[in-house]
């Protein structure tokens, strides 16, 4: 299945028990809004798709992974409704892959920043190219990570998170994101780490569903919370980025 293009792309097939959900967008494959309930809902569907053992979730080219957040739709937010609405597309999203019954491996080809960060955050296991640099640089311009400071916790711990968040300008490199936890195998190209995460799906799609669906709920044991926490995340994003000091930061872009 495909949307159309100026509301980006997503793509899955399904071979050997093995779904491949691919998104995409111009913008360095950022997510507008529509995009994220899309794949949200496909997560759901997978979720229960007795014939998929296991997801791989991945971003089209070779260049940036994921820009976050649609910049043009940030901008366009005027009240809180529409700030806690925007906020919430990549909650929904952490929140579908948290729930998902299936284990859900990402492929990090290039740079991710924000909210590209977070989606890579709530895989229960990432591979990574030298080129997947990431960056938080929310507080740059009057917001924060909120939403996805719970799944980047999870993962790299709260120092980390101080670290990626309040480095707002700083680009992190792969070898820190695998130090962190972040990542579990970096590799020095694309070509290397096509084959490891052939070798790595196909074993693990010869397991036992049962055990596999058993795994990700132990894994994700104590988040039975995030539906509320990322909700009332998403409520103060949006109240922020009606602040003065954010609508300043964003009327620079404008211009």
């Amino acid at each position: 299945m495909s949307t159309i293009r100026q509301n980006g792309s997503l793509y899955t097939t399904i071979e050997n028990r093995i779904a491949t959900v691919e998104f995409g967008h111009p913008a360095s494959n950022s997510f507008v809004t529509e995009l994220l309930d899309r794949l949200t809902k496909e997560l759901e569907k997978l979720s229960n798709d007795t014939t998929v053992s296991l997801i791989v979730l991945k971003s089209e080219g070779d260049k940036a992974f994921c820009a976050g957040a649609s910049f043009d739709e940030l901008m366009e937010v005027t009240n809180l409704d529409q700030g806690q609405q925007f906020f919430s597309g990549f909650a929904n999203v952490i929140n579908a892959m948290r729930t998902c019954k299936k284990l859900i491996v990402g492929r990090v080809q290039g740079k991710a920043v924000g909210g590209g960060v977070g989606l890579i955050a709530a895989c229960d296991y990432a591979f990574a190219t030298e080129n997947a640099a990431i960056k938080l640089s929310e507080l740059t311009i009057g917001i924060g990570p909120f939403v996805i400071a719970p799944a980047l916790e999870r993962k790299i711990g709260k120092s980390g998170l101080a670290e990626l968040s309040l480095a707002a300008t700083d680009w992190k490199n792969a070898f820190w994101g695998k130090e962190k936890g972040l990542y579990a195998r970096v590799f020095s190209t694309s070509k290397e780490m096509n084959i490891e995460i052939n070798i790595f799906t196909e074993k693990l799609a010869s397991y036992n569903p049962e055990a596999l669906e058993e795994m990700k709920r132990v894994l994700w044991e104590g988040t039975e919370h995030w539906n509320t926490l990322l909700k009332e995340r998403a409520i103060i994003s949006g109240k922020l980025v009606l602040s003065d000091f954010t609508r300043k930061a964003l009327s620079k872009y404008r211009k």
